[in-house]
């Protein structure tokens, strides 16, 4: 049996984008299951910070507020531009 003895680096930031997305999907799947339109409601909360756009369902309102919100649109421009 051979042993691998590459070493994969540990990324703190990829971690957190992982961390976001997964977050996100919950916090969207959640809105969808309550009759939400999930995008509309995500914006609202992003621009406003008001936690009241985010359903109490399975603990999405607890969820998102655990997410930074600077973080979230800087890794959402980065998206969007391929950067």
């Amino acid at each position: 049996m051979e042993e691998n003895n590459k070493t994969r680096p540990f990324s703190i930031k990829e971690q957190e984008e992982i961390q976001m997305r997964n977050v996100l999907q919950c916090v969207y799947d959640s809105l969808k299951e309550k009759g939400y339109n999930p995008i509309n409601q995500l914006v609202g909360y992003i621009l406003s910070e008001d936690p009241t756009y985010i359903t109490n369902h399975n603990n999405a309102r607890s969820l998102i507020r655990k997410i930074d919100r600077d973080k979230l649109l800087r890794s959402l421009v980065q998206n969007y531009l391929k950067l």
